[in-house]
């Protein structure tokens, strides 16, 4: 059946693929980004031209997911969702201590705040209507943490818990959320990563650049192994078979790619997960009931 979906961050890696695979399937796709008339023009018309020579449904819209009139804007222009793929983010890269609080604060929006901004504008038409799907695009990096990446593990963990006690508050509504979680993928990932201003503390941290130098390279090697899953056309896969899936059939969390063993991690702690929600009388709130 098709259905409107929602994509945020459609500038370029998870969100451009799927904005395109999700419309070739018969979906239509409203592809957000900023700077549709600037610096990401040339996107928003490469979306334009592909739905015009494939024949499919797509119509780009203008979002900033750190801001509430542009989040409220977009919305008001689509002709209602039934699934929010939110993907929208970015990572903040070095030690703690080298970012201020309002960097901190800067990347908690985006990857935390940014979701539900987008899905506090969805939800009354998909609790209107009792039906609907978000996908919240976490990571690897949300299960664990690595030095160097404290202030993305603190962004993501959030989301995580976020996205649980959504998952609780909806399904008696009758929508789903639901988390994927990706591993090192060949996108933008690396080359979109801030650093912190305050650099003058960095020479007190010369062992978390030298972890965090090795670990890139190990990523990158693995994108240069043709038989490694670093192929971003994974995750999307994913989003659709989520998307296909009926309720009662959707996983909490799935991990997308290489997953440095945390499929353990998420194997062990989901009997916990369920024990918890019944021992709190609520079972039968794990995501929305077939």
């Amino acid at each position: 059946m098709s259905k409107k979906i929602l994509i945020t961050g459609c500038s370029s890696g998870f969100g451009l693929d799927a904005a395109k695979t999700l419309a070739q399937k018969g979906h239509h796709v409203y592809a957000t980004m900023r700077a549709v008339d600037a610096r990401n023009a040339a996107k928003a018309q490469e979306l334009r031209d592909f739905a015009a020579a494939e024949g499919v449904s797509i119509s780009v819209h203008e979002m900033d997911v750190t801001s509430d009139e542009s989040v409220q804007q977009a919305v008001r222009e689509m002709d209602g969702v039934d699934v929010l793929i939110n993907n929208a983010g970015y990572g903040y890269g070095g030690p703690v201590e080298s970012f201020t609080a309002d960097e901190f604060l800067a990347q908690l929006d985006l990857n935390i705040v940014g979701t539900a901004r987008v899905a506090n504008a969805v939800l009354p038409g998909m609790r209107a209507q009792s039906d609907g799907l978000i996908i919240q695009v976490s990571s690897t990096a949300g299960r664990a943490a690595f030095p160097g990446f404290g202030v993305y593990n603190a962004s993501k963990w959030g989301l995580e818990g976020l996205s649980e006690a959504m998952r609780y508050e909806l399904a008696p509504l009758g929508i789903d959320v639901v988390l994927v979680e990706p591993g090192p993928f060949e996108t933008s990932f690396f080359e979109n990563m801030k650093q912190g201003s305050r650099q003058e503390v960095m020479a007190a941290y010369g062992h978390v650049g030298e972890f965090f130098q090795g670990f890139e390279g190990t990523v990158r090697d693995l994108f240069a192994n043709g038989e490694a899953p670093t192929d971003a056309h994974i995750v999307v896969d994913i989003f659709s078979q989520l998307i296909e899936m009926p309720h009662g059939k959707r996983p909490m969390r799935t991990i997308a790619g290489r997953d440095f063993g945390f499929q353990a991690l998420n194997d062990a702690s989901e009997p916990i997960r369920k024990g918890g929600l019944e021992a709190l009388g609520v079972a039968e709130w794990d995501g929305p009931q077939g």
